[in-house]
C-alpha cells in the first residue's frame, strides 16, 4: 500500500497530547495519528478494507 505524505498543523498541545498516547501505545505519532483517523472512520462508517479471502470484495469496518 502506497502511503500519501501531506503537512499537518496542530496545536503544540495537541501534539504533545498525542504524542504521549503515542508513547503510551508504544507507536509512533504517525502511527498513532492513521490509528484515531482509522477508527473514527470505521465509526462513522466511512472505511471500507478488501476482505481478506482475495475476492477483492469490500467490508464496511464498523465497532
Amino acid at each position: 500500500m502506497n502511503r500519501k505524505t501531506f503537512p499537518l498543523r496542530v496545536h503544540p498541545d495537541i501534539f504533545e497530547a498525542v504524542q504521549k498516547w503515542a508513547n503510551d501505545d508504544l507507536r509512533s505519532i504517525n502511527a498513532q495519528i492513521e490509528f484515531v483517523l482509522r477508527e473514527s472512520l470505521a465509526k462513522a462508517g466511512r472505511l471500507e478494507r478488501s476482505l481478506p479471502d482475495g475476492s477483492g470484495q469490500k467490508e464496511r469496518l464498523e465497532d
